[in-house]
């Protein structure tokens, strides 16, 4: 069994919490829906323009695992131009 976890820092076009839920929400439960992968905001809750979102997926096969977190990213890009994407770390747990 692997357990593979993503942090994305993302760059957000809000200047509301309000606007930025709104977003972070969204995302979440696309990414939650399309991956089949557990999401939640972990960082920077209280900025308007930041989040750290987090995401993870359990696996039998390593290389599967891994590859999912990387299609949920190459997805995020491609799906919301509007956020910069500032940071991404993947790794085994």
């Amino acid at each position: 069994m692997h357990v593979f976890s993503a942090l994305f820092k993302l760059h957000l076009p809000s200047t509301s919490l309000k606007g930025k839920r709104g977003i972070v929400k969204s995302l979440l439960a696309r990414a939650r829906n399309s991956f089949n992968v557990a999401a939640a905001e972990v960082d920077l809750q209280d900025l308007p323009g930041t989040a750290v979102l987090a995401f993870v997926t359990v696996s039998e096969n390593r290389a599967l695992a891994r590859r999912l977190l990387e299609r949920l990213e190459e997805w995020v890009v491609e799906e919301r131009p509007d956020l910069e994407l500032v940071a991404v770390e993947i790794e085994e747990r």
